[in-house]
């Protein structure tokens, strides 16, 4: 989302550039009659997540991270690569209305999967040579002209994502799809369903906090139930390292 200009400049022209926690940061944001403004979307909350990003290359962390995202605006942030699903989605949906669509469309979606098979290959074993022939490859799939119109506007269009979609090829460690990020939000998507939602803010922190957590264990291989009784001293239970401590040991190379 975008800030207006008139909040921007207001927070740029302040001398008052860092802040020392979350208190000296909201008051700073009253000072500046931000908080008082009642627009869609918050402007407090965007000026909030602005100052984190800003915060987090101030400090020099996530230097190499990449966000991998479906295209929705609030992820182009920083590093970022497109979910191939997504995009061969496009495709796919694309309604047709004769045969030479359809077959135009079943060659265009071929061609796809097989270059995503072989962008999944490209990525246990990348090298320069196989770098550039798929940058070539890429161009020749979505620049071709199939004569089904709709079709080849969407190529184009997807033609000028081609940085994004092939992002992965100058970081081979990023996955190519964001059906990971998909699945550890599905369960809050389901809980805040069956229950239509939480009484109050907190009680969607707590939700959202713990579902957090037990995703985590699951990933790392500990007991959701280990972990609290850990953390809370109940008698008797194993001692579960720090969960960060963990997730550090596990992307140390062997």
């Amino acid at each position: 989302m975008h800030q207006s200009g008139a909040v921007i400049a207001r927070l740029a022209e302040h001398p008052d550039k860092q802040f020392a926690g979350t208190a000296a940061w909201q008051a700073h944001l009253e000072r500046l009659g931000i908080t008082a403004l009642r627009v869609t979307p918050d402007p407090a909350q965007i000026a909030t997540e602005g100052a984190l990003w800003g915060s987090i290359h101030a400090h020099e962390f996530l230097r190499e991270a990449v966000v991998v995202s479906d295209d929705a605006g609030q992820f182009d942030v920083g590093r970022h690569a497109l979910c191939w699903v997504h995009a061969e989605r496009l495709v796919h949906k694309l309604d047709t209305f004769t045969e030479a669509q359809r077959l135009a469309q079943r060659r265009v979606r071929s061609l796809i999967w097989r270059f995503y098979a072989d962008l999944k290959a490209y990525r246990v074993n990348p090298t320069t040579r196989r770098r550039g022939q798929l940058r070539a490859r890429f161009d020749r799939i979505f620049r071709r002209h199939t004569g089904f119109a709709t079709l080849d506007r969407l190529l184009a269009r997807l033609h000028a994502n081609k940085a994004e979609l092939l992002a992965v090829l100058d970081h081979p460690d990023i996955p190519l799809h964001t059906n990971g990020s998909e699945n550890d939000i599905r369960c809050q998507v389901t809980k805040r369903k069956v229950s239509a939602g939480t009484r109050s803010d907190l009680g969607r922190d707590c939700r959202d906090a713990f579902l957090g957590l037990a995703k985590t264990c699951a990933k790392l291989g500990v007991a959701f139930w280990d972990y609290l009784g850990s953390r809370l001293g109940v008698a008797n239970q194993p001692a579960v390292p720090p969960l960060s401590d963990l997730i550090h040991c596990r992307g140390q190379p062997a």
